[in-house]
């Protein structure tokens, strides 16, 4: 019997789990980490089955390779993932791995830049839960698309990016409570497939892989709007969606409905919050996402050679 070990820490950000593979991954060697999430995803991408997937995973886990940077000045890099595929930039996974580095003792406090595949962000610790994360820029691509959707009939969002590709839909009729998840997951699941199905894509013909819904807070004093997101795995998201909301973000600020500077605070279908504004630098919109995420496990994941489910279930 031959059984080999991954170390990973385990952290929630708003609800939403993060998994950071910390020693035991693959060698993907020093290129860029999009160069990085090629050779993870066309060599190694048992590994991330492995990780991500049943038995050991779940469809809700988004886990991240902790990675040597690039440029020895930056402090970390990672690449995003999840049960299904790849992340370009993961808004609650940054925030759960800065504080994992916390944990370590590899991180301090105050402002660190981190390497990912959609570009440099910039984490700024704050204490050992609570940190901001200064995202790509983000953009709107395409302004109230219409969409029709035989379950559904004729929807209308806004196409855009926040390191990963937003249909984002205020007008759609639904009620986002957690009791209607069944409901809110197939309503923006159909329309996630009529996207693909009529060849919609965003920029460079990426996939439009998310769909997030928005609705009234459910305390219109603590929070601006809620959300209800559906990732590309047919999870959806727990916490209100770093990505999500850093479009939501660049929406607003194009459609000037909310001023450089000014905070947005976004609430998620669980409930948890996160704050948000814009930083306008050479006409581009930088989002800044602040959230708080808290250590759930520090543990070695063992892989026994006669296991038939070592690499994941899909995988088998």
């Amino acid at each position: 019997m031959n059984i080999e070990t991954v170390r990973v820490v385990d952290s929630h950000t708003g609800g939403e789990p993060t998994r950071v593979v910390i020693s035991g991954g693959p060698e993907l060697g020093m290129g860029s980490m999009t160069e990085r999430l090629n050779t993870l995803r066309e060599e190694y991408d048992w590994f991330r089955s492995s990780i991500a997937e049943e038995p050991r995973g779940s469809d809700v886990l988004v886990g991240a390779i902790l990675c040597e940077p690039g440029c020895p000045e930056n402090t970390a890099g990672a690449i995003f993932f999840n049960n299904v595929g790849y992340l370009g930039m993961c808004g609650h996974g940054s925030i759960g791995l800065a504080v994992t580095m916390v944990h370590l003792g590899r991180m301090q406090l105050g402002e660190h830049c981190l390497e990912t595949p959609a570009g440099n962000v910039t984490l700024t610790v704050h204490d050992p839960n609570r940190v901001s994360v200064s995202n790509v820029p983000s953009y709107r691509y395409r302004s109230d698309f219409k969409l029709q959707v035989p379950e559904i009939g004729e929807v209308c969002g806004d196409i855009a990016w926040g390191g990963n590709w937003f249909y984002l839909i205020s007008d759609h009729g639904q009620s986002l409570d957690q009791e209607n998840v069944d409901t809110l997951t197939d309503y923006t699941w159909a329309i996630r497939r009529e996207l693909d199905a009529q060849g919609v894509r965003g920029g460079d013909g990426e996939l439009i892989d998310h769909i997030e819904l928005f609705g009234p807070p459910s305390d219109s004093a603590a929070a601006d709007s809620r959300n209800f997101v559906m990732c590309p795995g047919k999870a959806y998201d727990r916490s209100p969606c770093g990505t999500g909301t850093s479009a939501k973000i660049a929406c607003l600020i194009e459609d000037e409905q909310l001023a450089p500077g000014e905070i947005w605070r976004q609430e998620s279908i669980t409930g948890s919050i996160f704050e948000a504004h814009g930083v306008v630098d050479q006409r581009k919109i930088h989002p800044v996402i602040t959230g708080t995420a808290y250590i759930t496990g520090d543990a070695r994941l063992l892989f026994d050679s006669a296991d038939p489910f070592r690499y994941g279930l899909r995988s088998s």
